[in-house]
């Protein structure tokens, strides 16, 4: 039987996700939730391990009715079972899943280990209040100040998760030096951001080098901003979940499932990190950077 019909999926593994999610918040058990949507409780445990299931849009919007979702939930979750086969999942923004909906999000969440290559900016977990806002208003340039607010708020809340003292995820990043000049801001902004790089990097599950001008292209293609999501082992020291490599474009994303993608995105990592600065030194160029500009 073809792996791609049966097998866990991303769509598929979000889909369970969710719903999981929303079933523990009511406190309900598995057998109650399929009393109350008709549906069989093994039916219902395959769709929360993201196992693959012949539910039709109508059977997720019984469990969703029953489970007090949101509309626009309840159509992200119709759009993660009607790309439950893919395999490598293209996701365009606003299409089957509300652009309001970043499943991205949840998956970071949930992340042991995040490896990311970032061209021009910081990534959003290292991010600073002001640098986020400034990229917040301009990428949503009608939206109100409140909803700015909002926005920092929930970005600041994400790095909890390399943060927080119990269990916090490793982030592995590179960044190109051209994100050391990119003065989103202006430069007051730019040097607090730089050097607020500079402190975090001293945590010991937190790893950020610098990929210098010298280094050229050490590829040999043009390399895009990417995450490589881990997502742990079980006892036996097999991955609980696949790894994921996610791409991001202006239009959408994509996520990378396939062994051979994977491995080839692991190839890159290993490429840029041998052409970069070590921790010490990268530290050292992102706080000379901040002391050179202006006050």
């Amino acid at each position: 039987m073809n792996h791609n019909e049966t097998g866990s999926t991303l769509p598929r593994r979000q889909l369970g996700h969710y719903l999981r999610d929303a079933r523990m918040a009511l406190n309900m058990s598995l057998e109650r939730l399929a009393g109350a949507a008709d549906l069989s409780s093994s039916v219902l445990q395959r769709l929360e391990k993201g196992q693959a299931t012949r539910l039709k849009v109508r059977d997720i919007q019984a469990i969703c009715v029953v489970l007090e979702m949101s509309d626009e939930m309840t159509t992200t979750l119709i759009g993660l079972l009607r790309q439950g086969a893919e395999k490598s999942w293209w996701h365009e923004y606003g299409s089957l899943i509300p652009a309001s909906v970043d499943v991205y999000v949840g998956l970071e969440t949930a992340a042991r280990r995040l490896t990311t290559y970032q061209p021009s900016l910081v990534p959003g977990l290292l991010q600073t209040p002001d640098y986020a806002r400034v990229l917040i208003r301009n990428a949503s340039p009608c939206e109100s100040d409140a909803e700015h607010a909002r926005r920092v708020e929930l970005r600041t809340k994400r790095q909890a998760i390399v943060t927080r003292k119990y269990q916090p995820a490793a982030l592995d990043v590179t960044l190109h030096e051209s994100v050391l000049h990119t003065a989103v801001g202006g430069p007051r902004v730019l040097a607090t951001q730089l050097r607020h790089l500079a402190e975090i990097g001293k945590l010991p599950n937190v790893d950020i080098r610098v990929l210098p001008f010298s280094a050229a292209a050490p590829v040999g293609h043009p390399v895009g901003q990417f995450a490589i999501l881990e997502f742990g082992e079980d006892s036996k020291g097999r991955p609980i979940e696949p790894p994921i490599v996610y791409l991001e474009n202006f239009t959408g994303c994509m996520y990378l499932e396939k062994p051979e993608n994977v491995q080839r995105y692991y190839q890159v990592r290993d490429s840029l990190q041998r052409a970069s600065l070590d921790e010490t030194a990268s530290r050292s160029l992102l706080r000379q950077v901040a002391k050179e500009l202006p006050a």
